[in-house]
């Protein structure tokens, strides 16, 4: 998953060019559709096998755990519990891909609902089975996962006892769980279904989010500026709405955090990502105080390019005067990716390409379909699948390549199971970050003039000063507002004046926040869908800047290394996995490493003005 992009493109040069050439995805690995005989099978069998599962081990586990056979007792439980969340998984993942092709069809969101509720129903007769593991002594559990067959989930053992603090007894996890989707799931169901059915304004045409957000990248300054207010305006209209979610959900998550024993307002996020705090907030610390030589630097550049003092906030994004306007083919996007992947190793390729072949990837944009874009990683039975807007541009194409790094990350990862498979958000964006990084040199080193060149660079720094500079001001925007509402609901004008306060302090003097960009937090999923994740996109991009500085010093045996990184999924801690690289996040000073990178980038753009 990466920041929703904005792609320069008008909407009708998309339709018209790109929309029948573009793959849709075959959902049919998954199931081949909703009243299919296989999908009632499996929801009949995942009630049955859930209740026969209770049945079986439901306050059996520590009697298990002190047998003569605890290894094979347990090893044979944990082996059915795995089994029961790659169907849950599957069920959910067909659901949500479904509904994500288009969030505003009745019978998509009426299926995506139904079966997200047999799924909370049936996980929720699965709550018990964690709990009762962290309650039994760790000598007696660590003893018998020292031998097979439960030394194989041993590592995921290890890490759930570090949920054990901020666990509940079984009745109060169950109401916490079965709640979710009258609660926290119904908030992002309404933002989604929101977001999706708005409609803007834009040159006499009724526009959705995603073709006018592109249009904030247009050449023409008109375009941008008009598509900026009509963002501003239409969301404005609808703000007491997304005010109210926001809220909600702030209050939703400080119950739970307050019930569960957490102390900050990020620690459960903390918690989930395997990474200590004050990992983050030297990671927010070293961000901030680079501002200045990051971001103000930059953007003074860019204003100066404009030949202007300062740039509106519509600007921000533009494309730089005189900038190649390249256009890709799907194929030829497909070619310049593989080809950047195939040059750190066929493998690598190889996997991406099975995306391509086996139709995993949805690229078109559509009226209703989720914007952005993201690669799902289903279960290890299945295959991940990726969703694109794809539009054409160079941004598109870096698009293309992070989410394919996810996925190979996801393809990799998957063959430690449903219940290692998954990777820590401190980890989740190295390959994707690495994929771009990969892309963009390829294409940089193609670049056939100066102006071809400053173009590429340009882009390449907007979209490091987006994931690092930007997601962390998102990250501080997110603290103050689950701060303040711990004090008390919070109007909408309060929540407007809280973004414009950390934006300011980001982007620096050389770009004006003017009226109608108050209330842009409100179409930005992540504060809805997921609080705190944003952080990991800086964490993932200044660590990739350090691993591919590391790649640059010696490439042998690097290509090895990197794929046991990807490989181990969730099995292994992420100090562990940087390790055999030299490196260490737990070093404030690591972070540098990858800022420098990035200023780097903004020096060789200051030295061709001289030249």
């Amino acid at each position: 998953m990466r920041p929703i992009p904005h792609v320069t493109c008008s909407p009708n040069e998309a339709a018209a060019g790109f929309a029948d050439a573009l793959p849709e995805w075959n959902l049919a690995d998954l199931y081949p559709g909703t009243d299919s005989p296989e999908l009632r099978s499996d929801l009949a069998r995942l009630s049955e096998e859930v209740t026969q599962f209770g049945k079986d081990y439901r306050g059996r586990l520590a009697t298990l755990a002190g047998g003569a056979g605890a290894s094979a007792g347990l090893g044979a439980a944990l082996e059915r519990y795995e089994a029961l969340q790659d169907l849950l998984g599957r069920l959910m993942s067909f659901a949500g891909l479904l509904y994500s092709g288009d969030t505003t069809d009745p019978a998509r969101a009426k299926f995506y609902g139904d079966v997200q509720e047999k799924v909370t129903n049936a996980s929720a007769q699965l709550l018990f089975f964690q709990l009762e593991l962290n309650r039994i002594d760790d000598a007696t559990l660590m003893a018998a996962a020292g031998k097979a067959p439960l030394s194989r989930w041993k590592p995921w053992l290890e890490d759930i006892r570090k949920e054990k603090p901020y666990e509940l007894d079984d009745k109060l996890e169950e109401l916490f769980h079965e709640k979710y989707i009258s609660g926290a799931a119904a908030w992002n169901r309404l933002f989604d279904e929101t977001i999706a059915s708005l409609r803007f304004t834009v040159g006499g045409e009724e526009l959705a989010i995603e073709p006018v957000l592109n249009l904030m990248q247009d050449t023409s300054e008109e375009k941008r500026k008009e598509a900026a207010q009509a963002i501003g305006a239409t969301l404005k209209a609808s703000l007491r709405t997304f005010s109210l979610i926001a809220n909600t959900l702030a209050k939703d998550k400080e119950i739970s955090d307050r019930w569960r024993g957490f102390q900050d307002v990020a620690d459960s996020r903390h918690l989930s990502n395997r990474v200590e705090r004050e990992v983050v907030e030297a990671l927010a610390k070293a961000v901030n105080d680079a501002h200045p030589k990051l971001s103000h630097r930059y953007y003074r550049l860019k204003a100066k390019w404009f030949g202007k003092d300062a740039l509106d906030y519509w600007d921000r994004s533009a494309p730089l005067p005189a900038a190649p306007a390249k256009r890709y083919s799907w194929e030829e996007a497909r070619g310049v990716v593989l080809s950047a992947y195939n040059g750190f190793a066929p493998r690598m390729a190889d996997i991406a390409g099975d995306f391509f072949d086996k139709k995993w990837i949805d690229a078109p944009v559509r009226p209703g379909k989720a914007p952005g874009a993201f690669s799902h990683p289903t279960v290890p039975s299945a295959h991940p699948y990726v969703l694109l807007n794809f539009q054409g541009k160079t941004r598109d194409v870096m698009t293309l390549a992070h989410e394919l790094g996810h996925g190979v990350h996801q393809v990799l990862a998957a063959r430690q199971g449903a219940l290692m498979a998954p990777t820590p958000l401190t980890l989740a964006e190295t390959a994707s970050v690495f994929g771009e990084m990969l892309t963009f040199r390829a294409l940089l080193a193609q670049a056939g003039d100066k102006e071809q060149r400053r173009s590429l660079l340009a882009s390449k720094v907007e979209d490091m000063l987006n994931t690092v500079v930007r997601q962390m001001a998102f990250y501080a925007f997110e603290r103050k507002v689950h701060t303040a509402r711990r004090e008390g609901e919070l109007t909408a004008d309060q929540i407007c004046e809280i973004w414009m306060s950390v934006q300011g302090d980001s982007l620096g003097p050389s770009i004006r926040l003017g009226p109608g960009y108050e209330t842009f937090w409100a179409y930005i999923p992540h504060f809805i869908h997921s609080p705190f994740y944003v952080y990991a996109y800086a964490f993932g991009d200044c660590l990739v800047n350090s691993l591919y500085g590391v790649y640059q010093k010696a490439h042998e045996g690097f290509a090895e290394r990197y794929f046991a990184l990807l490989e181990a999924g969730g099995a292994k801690p992420y100090n562990e996995l940087l390790a055999p690289f030299g490196l260490d996040a737990r070093d404030p000073a690591f972070w540098n490493i990858g800022l420098e990178m990035i200023e780097g980038l903004i020096g060789e753009l200051e030295a061709m003005e001289e030249a």
